[in-house]
């Protein structure tokens, strides 16, 4: 008969005691739900940062445009030198 190597059998009676763990202990599902959750509301934080910073950039170069009487052409055709 065929008997697998030591580090195998001590692997799988390591991975059953885990298993039975894990099935057993009555708050490990709550705690995978409250760590998804945070992480949503950390991630629904970040995103809206993001999107509120990136909203008050673009109002903030439109504003540098304007001021610039709408620049963002490196000056080509305008002012005295536009027709040559």
């Amino acid at each position: 008969m065929l008997t697998p190597p030591p580090w195998l059998s001590y692997l799988l009676v390591l991975l059953s005691v885990r298993l039975h763990r894990a099935r057993t202990a009555p708050t490990k599902g709550a705690s995978a739900v409250e760590w998804v959750l945070i992480t949503a509301i950390i991630a629904g934080v970040a995103l809206g940062l993001a999107t509120l910073i990136r909203t008050l950039v673009e109002e903030r170069q439109t504003d540098i445009e304007n001021a610039f009487n709408g620049g963002g052409d490196a000056g080509y055709g305008t002012g005295r030198d536009a027709g040559r």
